[in-house]
């Protein structure tokens, strides 16, 4: 028996270890990868992916050349607005007794009806009552006057807390913003109690009008301070009502403006809660 140890055969590789799969220095490949292949998949990928940002900045620079910075350019039609209530809340509990419990929706009052104040509303345009104010050839559209003190005994100058101490507070109403919306007719708000208890109220401006010469609207940029109309709702609530969840519902009425489409609640008109305690 021999006892010299055993040589490798010669030529035979030397055995391969896990090293060479990061990178192997016989062929020279780094994953698996020479370095010139690596070059052709980073160009290629460069490539693709330049085209496709260059596609998508295309696409959308063509479809900004579309748009109007102060209308839509396309539009089939003009939609019906929404209606709104101030103070923002849609469950109005509170107890007259009680000022910090009512202090909530004085304030969202006195802080929305603030831009309506007759100092800020002086410096706007006094516009012919029952016409539309047309401006479309203007570039600057001119603001048609809504003074805070057409609210009356729901304008918080003669009660501060607008009813509210008094336990019968006031809601205001608005409609949602549409450009171009031009209503058909003389639109009103019309509130109704779908309780089971009949339920008083007052509108102001009388009768709950909402003047046609706030319309159309121009948009936020070509319409700069346009404010719109509001009809504030007083609810004459008795003692007896005290306790008692009221429900009312408030609609826009007199125009071709939609208010009983069932798949939105608040299309033209908007429903609330009232519960006064004392």
């Amino acid at each position: 028996m021999s006892n010299k140890s055993e040589k490798p055969a010669e030529g035979k590789e030397p055995e391969s270890s896990w090293k060479d799969v990061i990178y192997n220095p016989r062929t020279g490949e780094f994953f698996g990868r020479t370095a010139n292949n690596w070059g052709l998949i980073l160009l290629f990928y460069l490539v693709f992916y330049g085209f496709l940002v260059a596609m998508f900045v295309f696409t959308m620079w063509v479809m900004l050349q579309t748009l109007n910075d102060d209308t839509p350019k396309y539009q089939d039609r003009v939609a019906s607005p929404g209606l709104a209530i101030r103070p923002n809340s849609l469950n109005i509990v509170f107890n007259r007794s009680e000022p910090l419990q009512y202090g909530q929706y004085v304030q969202h009052l006195e802080s929305f009806l603030h831009q309506y104040n007759d100092s800020e509303q002086a410096k706007n345009d006094l516009c012919m009552a029952g016409q539309y104010s047309e401006q479309d050839e203007e570039p600057q559209k001119k603001v048609c006057q809504f003074r805070r003190s057409l609210l009356q005994r729901c304008s918080g100058m003669e009660d501060t807390t607008y009813g509210y101490a008094k336990g019968q507070p006031c809601v205001i109403v608005k409609m949602n913003r549409i450009i171009g919306l031009k209503p058909a007719g003389d639109p009103y708000i019309n509130c109704t109690s779908k309780s089971e208890k009949p339920l008083q109220m007052q509108y102001f401006p009388h009768e709950g009008t909402i003047d046609r010469m706030y319309f159309p609207y121009y948009g936020k940029k070509a319409h700069e301070g346009y404010v719109q109309p509001l009809v504030a709702v007083k609810l004459l609530l008795k003692k007896e009502d005290y306790n008692s969840e009221l429900i009312v519902e408030c609609k826009v009425e007199g125009s071709n403006l939609k208010n009983n489409d069932e798949r939105d609640k608040f299309l033209g008109r908007v429903t609330f809660q009232v519960l006064v305690t004392e």
